[in-house]
C-alpha cells in the first residue's frame, strides 16, 4: 500500500548526515508533504543534506522547506500532522509527547515493503552478519537470474532509498539496533528471519539495565509466527529470546547449541557446521557451512558468518554455495579493516568496536598487536578489554571519559600505557614508536567515539587518513 502525504504537514526531527532523516525528507517531498525540518545542529554543520534537499524541491517543483535549526519549537511538533523521529531521540522527549503521529524511516520503510524480509540485531556482529548475510543473498540471485538483495538500516543506509526499485522477488536484509526497534508500532516488523547476534552490555547510559535493553532487542520476533526463523547466538541472555519466540528457532555459537537444529564453532579445525533438519539438510545430516579459510580475520567473525549461513542454509541455499561464497566475503569498512602496510607494519580500522568486549575480540583476532583504544564512557565494564590488554604490544589511549576509567584500570592491573592523546596524529605517532616490522597497529576503542570525533565513521576515517598521510607531515 503506498503511504499518501499530499498536503500533509510532515515534520522530520533530526536530518542528520548519515541517512535516515534526509531519506525520509526526500521521500515526504516525493509524496507531496509540506516539510518542514528541525535539527539542533546549524547549517554549517549540515549543510551536505540541505543542499540535497534544495535540489530535490527543484526538480520535483515542490514547495520550499522551511528550516528550524539550533532548536526545537513545540508548535510545530503540536500542528505537524507527523513527525519522523531520528532514533537518537530519547522517546520521554517532551516534543514527541506533542506530537498527534511518529513515524521512523523504517515504520515508513516497512508499511510499503513488498519484498521478502530478513531482520538483523544485537550488540555486536550486527553489521557484518547483516551485511554477510546480503552478500550471500546477492550471490544467490546473480545465481538465479532473478531478484535482487539489498541492505538498510543502523548500517547508515535507509531503506527508503531502494524502496521503490523493490519487488516480490527481492530480498531485504534490515540490520535493526534497539532504538530503531523500540521505535516501531507494535505489529509491523515480522521478517522471514530474524537474527540476534551476541547480547552485551550496551547503551546502558540510556537504558540504565540489560533488562531494559533486551527488552527492545526482543522486538524483533514478536510478530513471527511457526513458518519464520528466529536464529539466535548462545550467549549469556539467548534462553529468554529461545524461550519465547513463537518461531521455528535455532542457536548457534562456540559450541554445539542445545535447542533443535543448530550451527558451531570448531576450534579444533577452525570451521563452522551446521546439523538438520533446516533447509536442503535431513535430520542429524551435518555439514561445514563455513570453511577454515576465511577472507576475514578471526573466529568470532566466522562465528558471524555462520549466524548469516544458517538464514542463507533455511531460505533454500546449497550448503556448498554458502560455504564458497561467505569464503570470500570482504568484510566492512570499520570493523577489523585491514587498509594499509608501510614498511612492514599493517594498520588494521575497527572503529566500530564501541564496548570492551569487541575490542578485546580485535586483540585476540590479531594476536598482540599495537592496540589504540579508549574514548568516551556509556556507562560499561571495561573488565573484558584489561584483560585483553596484556596481549597487545603495547595500549595506545585517546582521550576522553572512558580513558579516564581505563588509566586507572590499567595502573592497578600493571599494564604499561601511552596517553591519552587528544589528537589521532599523536596516537599514531606513539603507536609507530612501539611497532616493528611484521606489527599489526589497530584503532579498536572499545568505546563510543563522541567528544574528539562526530562518530565512529569519523573516527576510523581520520584513523585511515592519518595513516595514509604519512611522509606527507
Amino acid at each position: 500500500m503506498m503511504l499518501q502525504f499530499s498536503g500533509a504537514r510532515a515534520l522530520v526531527m533530526g536530518l542528520g548526515l548519515n541517512g535516515g532523516g534526509l531519506e525520509s525528507a526526500l521521500f515526504l517531498l516525493r509524496r507531496g508533504a509540506e516539510l518542514t525540518i528541525t535539527d539542533l545542529r546549524d547549517a554549517a554543520v549540515l549543510q551536505p543534506s540541505i543542499a540535497v534537499l534544495d535540489d530535490a524541491v527543484r526538480n520535483l517543483n515542490a514547495p520550499p522547506v522551511r528550516y528550524v535549526l539550533g532548536t526545537h519549537e513545540m508548535n510545530d511538533f503540536e500542528t505537524a500532522d507527523v513527525v519522523i523521529k531520528n532514533p537518537a531521540v530519547r522517546p520521554d522527549s517532551p516534543y514527541l509527547k506533542a506530537a498527534q503521529r511518529i513515524e521512523t524511516d523504517i515504520s515508513l520503510f516497512l508499511r510499503e515493503n513488498p519484498a521478502r524480509l530478513l531482520a538483523v540485531t544485537g550488540s555486536k556482529g550486527k553489521s557484518f552478519t547483516s551485511s554477510a548475510l546480503c552478500y550471500g543473498l546477492e550471490a544467490h540471485h546473480r545465481s538465479a537470474g532473478k531478484g535482487a538483495a539489498y541492505l538498510g538500516g543502523n548500517i547508515t543506509i535507509s531503506p527508503l532509498r531502494f524502496l521503490e526499485q523493490l519487488g516480490a522477488d527481492d530480498d531485504v536484509v534490515l540490520e535493526l539496533s534497539s532504538w530503531q526497534l523500540a521505535d516501531l508500532p507494535e505489529d509491523l516488523l515480522k521478517p522471514r528471519i530474524a537474527v540476534l547476534t551476541a547480547i552485551m552490555p550496551d547503551h546502558l547510559d540510556r537504558y540504565g539495565t540489560m533488562d531494559a535493553y533486551i527488552a527492545d532487542k526482543k522486538r524483533i520476533y514478536r510478530n513471527q509466527d511457526a513458518q519464520d526463523l528466529t536464529i539466535v547466538y548462545n550467549g549469556t541472555w539467548s534462553a529468554g529470546f529461545m524461550r519465547e519466540t513463537r518461531a521455528r528457532l535455532l542457536c548457534y555459537g562456540e559450541q554445539t547449541a542445545v535447542a533443535g537444529a543448530c550451527g558451531w564453532f570448531s576450534a579444533a579445525d577452525g570451521g563452522c557446521y551446521a546439523r538438520g533438519p533446516l533447509g536442503l539438510l535431513n535430520a542429524d545430516q551435518q555439514v561445514e557451512l563455513i570453511g577454515s579459510q576465511c577472507v576475514t580475520p578471526g573466529a568470532h567473525q566466522k562465528i558471524n558468518l555462520l549466524g548469516a549461513g544458517l538464514a542463507l542454509l533455511d531460505l533454500g541455499l546449497e550448503p556448498e554455495f554458502i560455504r564458497r561464497t561467505l569464503a570470500v566475503f570482504p568484510g566492512l569498512e570499520h570493523r577489523l579493516e585491514f587498509f594499509c602496510e608501510k614498511n612492514g607494519v599493517r594498520f588494521v580500522n575497527d572503529s566500530a568496536a564501541t564496548i570492551p568486549e569487541a575490542a578485546a575480540a580485535a586483540v585476540t583476532a590479531l594476536g598482540s598487536p599495537v592496540l589504540i583504544t579508549g574514548g568516551t564512557d556509556k556507562a560499561l565494564d571495561f573488565t573484558p578489554l584489561v584483560n585483553a590488554a596484556r596481549q597487545a604490544k603495547k595500549i595506545i589511549l585517546l582521550a576522553g571519559s572512558a580513558s579516564d576509567k581505563l588509566t586507572g584500570l590499567f595502573a592497578q592491573a600493571g599494564i604499561a600505557y601511552a596517553g591519552p592523546f587528544t589528537t589521532v596524529d599523536a596516537a599514531l605517532d606513539a603507536a609507530l614508536d612501539a611497532a616493528a616490522a611484521g606489527d599489526t597497529v589497530v584503532l579498536s576503542p572499545g568505546c563510543t567515539s563522541f567528544g574528539m570525533f562526530k562518530n565512529e565513521f569519523d573516527r576510523g576515517r581520520q584513523w585511515k587518513a592519518a595513516v595514509l598521510a604519512l611522509g606527507q607531515r
